[in-house]
């Protein structure tokens, strides 16, 4: 049986991420992934924003994991030429009713470390933006947009260049320790493997909570809950209306931000995502949500043109509650906690996990 030291499960940003942190002190490290490609889920199914840190509970893991992901992430693109840009954010009070809601979120951003959001009055934001109907706005400038395709694979390079490896094809069906490592059974390639590692790291995404249930002697209680929360996204076709990425008011009591406009670095116009609870991995996007997704667009955008609006991807995020509970934090589970030797699970990595999954890695390296 061959030996390793560290194994990581889960080939998305945040597994990539931490082989490329480990792989210096680890050389001997093993990346797996079950698809056929690296980032297939999560990971390349998002909005590709960087996130300033702006809507999180000030001192949780993933108020403090974005403000220095954010730094990490961007100083990663500029030394590894992966594609990204400051486009700045603004977030848009459509009406009066709102302002209340904008000046929160204005000192919460400021409770977690972000500093540099400018107020904008309404003749200020129709300046900037003329197509954008709103009665305040912020901008934040700290926010990006990024080619999530390319950072993962300037993560798998670095990574590999000091001598990890990668097997794809190849899912992790059990999980346990033998009193001197961790011994991982399953399928590569459709032939049963069996591999043994000093440590391994649980960056399963989707399929985390999966993953701790076959780990032998993991206690059911600390086994995390998966909620997957579907996010369908459209596209406009044409020339974009706008220069900015523009953020709604979060809405009450959902598990999303509201659909917002976003651009990539293409420049093309995409609007999403909505919210909704699956229990089977669908990646459809129904022609019938266009007129929904219309009515919410049109309170920031009124001369938005549905026949532009075209059904462009979903994502799905693994979300530690469901429908109409609070929103929880990430949860980046040690020996400490499950009484495990040399594993660390990462449960609910959702968004900003993107943004985050540098910091994450240097949270992860810290504990091991």
């Amino acid at each position: 049986m061959d030996s390793l030291d560290t194994l990581v499960i889960g080939a998305g940003a945040v597994g990539l991420a931490c082989a490329a942190r480990l792989v210096g002190t680890s050389p001997d490290l093993l990346i797996v992934d079950a698809e056929a490609a690296v980032g297939t889920h999560t990971s390349s199914r998002n909005s590709e924003v960087i996130h300033a840190g702006l809507y999180y509970p000030p001192g949780s893991a993933k108020a403090l994991l974005c403000l220095e992901g954010r730094e990490r992430l961007y100083a990663w693109c500029a030394a590894h030429d992966v594609p990204h840009r400051r486009i700045g954010k603004l977030l848009v009070a459509v009406s009066e009713a709102e302002q209340s809601t904008l000046e929160a979120l204005a000192s919460n951003a400021d409770a977690c470390g972000v500093h540099d959001l400018q107020a904008l009055d309404q003749a200020h934001l129709q300046r900037l933006e003329p197509a954008l109907h709103g009665v305040s706005a912020l901008l934040s400038p700290s926010t990006g947009i990024i080619d999530s395709h390319a950072y993962l694979q300037s993560l798998l390079a670095a990574a590999e260049r000091l001598g990890a490896q990668l097997a794809l094809h190849t899912r992790v069906d059990g999980l346990h320790h033998d009193g001197d490592g961790w011994i991982a059974s399953g399928l590569s390639a459709g032939q049963p493997f069996r591999i043994k590692a000093q440590r391994v790291i649980n960056a399963g995404g989707l399929f985390a909570r999966q993953l701790a249930q076959r780990t032998q002697g993991m206690p059911a209680a600390r086994i995390a809950p998966s909620h997957w929360c579907q996010g369908r996204y459209f596209a406009y076709s044409g020339r974009s209306p706008f220069q900015h990425l523009i953020y709604p008011m979060p809405e009450a009591n959902t598990a999303g931000l509201g659909i917002h406009a976003t651009l990539d670095l293409g420049g093309q116009l995409r609007f999403g995502p909505d919210v909704q609870y699956v229990d089977t991995l669908d990646y459809s996007v129904d022609e019938r949500l266009r007129e929904p997704f219309a009515q919410a667009i049109r309170r920031y955008f009124p001369a938005l043109d549905i026949q532009r609006l075209m059904p462009a991807y979903s994502g799905i995020r693994p979300k530690l509650v469901g429908p109409g509970e609070p929103a929880a934090d990430f949860l980046i589970q040690t020996s400490a906690e499950h009484g495990l030797p040399g594993l660390i699970n990462l449960f609910g990595i959702e968004s900003p996990g993107l943004t985050a999954s540098l910091a994450i890695a240097e949270r992860v390296a810290r504990h091991l």
